[in-house]
């Protein structure tokens, strides 16, 4: 089978992190691993931002329309019938339904469980409760926990987009690059992370009034508009700011 030998010579040719997956795993390698399986993860140092990468970097197409499409039927059906029990039965719903496209297509389940449990989870609260709103508290409680974790993160000098872009970007010996050791990269890795820091305390100043007020379809609309959208858009600014200073590393080399 030499043609078949000589693809897959060509495959892994190609595939610039083949040599760490022939090899076993150290803890680094399988952070990195997993850093670049996440969203944030396609922020890579020194790369130049393209939209592909961008769509790529929130879940694809795909992606893209289970997160967004289970919150958009809440919406409409809850706008319509004022009714608790459609509204958050639908999106689950539309959940079950990606999820029985994706093991038809026999791809990766993660994302869509991942999906469906959150939006189960947040209908099981509502009907618990019997309250619309007790269908945002997850939403909630994560943006509280996403804020905490970056706060931590600052406070201990370890910004997380620093962290981040460290397990990415390998330094000489091959391990995580040690960017605290240069003012500028320090400066502008903090402010990426102050900004991560940002989003999630919008969130939260916005939907915790609203929650706290029962203003069920103005919650729903602000989560869709502060979601994917605001993340997306932040997620390019980081990638800019990060591409800053790591491209000035580049420049510097060329001209040695």
């Amino acid at each position: 089978m030499p043609e078949q030998d000589d693809d897959r010579d060509d495959r892994v040719a190609d595939d610039r992190f083949a040599d760490e997956r022939e090899q076993p795993l150290s803890l680094n390698a399988q952070l990195r691993d997993a850093v670049r399986n996440a969203g944030i993860g396609q922020v890579a140092p020194g790369e130049a931002p393209s939209g592909k990468a961008l769509v790529t970097a929130i879940g694809g197409a795909r992606g893209l329309a289970e997160s967004v499409l289970p919150g958009f039927a809440f919406l409409i059906v809850y706008a319509v019938t004022k009714e608790l029990v459609p509204s958050v039965v639908i999106p689950v719903v539309v959940g079950l339904v990606f999820v029985v496209l994706r093991l038809l297509q026999r791809q990766s389940l993660a994302m869509s469980f991942a999906g469906i449990l959150g939006v189960a989870i947040s209908a099981g609260l509502a009907l618990i409760t019997g309250k619309a709103e007790s269908n945002f508290i997850p939403g909630i409680v994560i943006n509280l926990v996403c804020l905490l974790g970056l706060l931590v993160t600052l406070a201990i000098r370890r910004p997380l987009i620093g962290l981040i872009v460290g397990l990415l970007a390998q330094g000489e010996d091959g391990g995580p690059m040690d960017w605290r050791a240069d003012p500028a990269k320090r400066r502008v890795l903090t402010v990426a992370t102050w900004m991560w820091v940002g989003l999630f305390a919008l969130r939260l100043v916005i939907e915790i009034p609203l929650y706290l007020t029962a203003q069920v379809e103005l919650l729903a609309g602000i989560k869709l508009i502060t979601g994917v959208p605001l993340y997306a858009a932040l997620l390019w600014v980081t990638w800019l700011l990060v591409r800053t200073v790591f491209k000035r590393d580049e420049d510097d080399a060329r001209a040695v």
